[in-house]
C-alpha cells in the first residue's frame, strides 16, 4: 500500500494500477524563429506529457485519487542547431490535505540548466542503470524527486527510495556534456547538489519538517485548527539545526520557494504572540522574503 496507512485515512477506493503521476506538460518556444518550431513543441510536449504519466516509477498500486499532482514547464529560449534546444525547467509538485480542498506545494523549483537534443518522432526511453540521453534523464530525475517528495510528507523518512534513485541518475550522468548534473559547476543549486544535500544527515530536519508539517499540521486543521497551526510551528523548529549547519542551503531555499505564501496565510489567522514568535522564525531561517512575513503581523 502506498504511504503504508496514510492514504488509508484519507481514500477509500478500489485499487487499481494507475500509474503515479497526474503531470501536467507545457513546452513553450515563443522566443525561437523557424517554420516547424511549433510542430516540433507540439510534439516534445506530447512524448514528454506521455512518458511522464504513462512510466512506473514505482512497484506500489496508485488508485487515481492517489496520484501525485505535478506540473512541467519547459521553456526554451535558444535553438544552436537543428535538433539541440537550450532553456529552463520548471517543475512544480503539490499534496492534497485531509479532508479539505486545499491542495499544498511541496516542490517548486526553476532549473536553468535545461540543455536537451530531440527531433521529430523522438520517442523517450529510460533505463534507470543507463545515461541514455539528457531529456530522459532530467524527466527521469524529476519524476524520482516528485515521488521522494511526496512519500516523505506521508510517512517518516518515506521517500528514501526515490531519493536514492535519483542519485543513480545523477551518477549516471556524470559524463554528460550537458550542465546540471556534476558538484563542480559554477552554482551549487543543481540536480546534483539537491539530492546530494537531501540524503546527507546534517539535511534529515528538513525531512522531518516536511512530514510533520504536513501530518501533525495541515492534515488536522479540518478541525483542530489551533493545534494543527501548533504544530507547524513545531515542525519549523526542525529546521533550525540545518540552518545553523547549513545557512542559506539550496534546500533550505526549495523548502521556501514551495511554503512561503502558505505559511503566511495559515499565521495570519495566529494568535498575536504566536504571529510575532513565527515571523520571527520565519525571518531567521528565510531572510530574502522577509517582507513577505511581516504581512503575518500586518507590516
Amino acid at each position: 500500500m502506498k504511504y503504508l496507512l496514510s492514504y488509508l485515512l484519507i481514500f477509500t477506493c478500489i485499487k487499481s494500477n494507475a500509474q503515479e503521476l497526474n503531470c501536467q506538460v507545457t513546452v513553450n518556444a515563443n522566443q525561437i524563429q523557424g517554420t516547424d518550431i511549433k510542430q516540433i513543441t507540439d510534439q516534445m510536449q506530447k512524448v514528454i506529457f506521455d512518458f511522464m504519466n504513462n512510466t512506473r516509477w514505482t512497484k506500489d498500486n496508485f488508485t487515481q485519487q492517489e496520484k501525485v499532482d505535478c506540473s512541467i514547464f519547459i521553456t526554451l529560449d535558444s535553438r544552436p542547431s537543428t535538433d539541440i534546444f537550450t532553456g529552463a525547467i520548471q517543475v512544480q509538485s503539490r499534496r492534497p490535505t485531509f479532508k479539505s480542498a486545499h491542495y499544498s506545494t511541496v516542490f517548486n523549483w526553476d532549473d536553468k540548466d535545461f540543455q536537451i537534443q530531440f527531433q521529430q518522432f523522438t520517442q523517450l526511453d529510460f533505463n534507470i542503470n543507463n545515461f541514455q540521453n539528457n531529456l530522459t534523464s532530467i524527466l527521469a530525475y524529476y519524476a524520482h524527486v516528485i515521488l521522494a517528495i511526496d512519500y516523505d510528507t506521508f510517512s517518516p523518512l518515506g521517500g528514501t527510495e526515490y531519493w536514492q534513485k535519483a542519485q543513480l541518475i545523477v551518477q549516471n550522468a556524470q559524463n554528460a556534456a550537458e550542465p546540471g548534473w556534476r558538484s563542480n559547476e559554477k552554482t551549487t543549486r543543481n540536480r546534483y547538489w539537491l539530492v546530494e544535500n537531501t540524503l546527507q544527515p546534517v539535511f534529515q530536519g528538513i525531512r522531518d519538517c516536511m512530514y510533520a508539517y504536513h501530518r501533525t499540521g495541515l492534515d488536522i486543521m479540518h478541525e483542530k485548527v489551533d493545534e494543527g497551526r501548533a504544530n507547524i510551528v513545531k515542525a519549523l523548529n526542525l529546521l533550525k539545526p540545518v540552518y545553523q549547519a547549513r545557512p542559506a542551503s539550496f534546500n533550505m531555499q526549495l523548502f521556501f520557494n514551495a511554503k512561503n505564501d502558505e505559511l503566511i496565510n495559515i499565521f495570519k489567522g495566529g494568535f498575536p504572540d504566536e504571529k510575532s514568535s513565527i515571523v520571527e522564525t520565519l525571518t531567521t531561517l528565510d531572510p530574502s522574503n522577509t517582507t513577505k512575513y511581516m504581512r503575518i503581523t500586518g507590516g
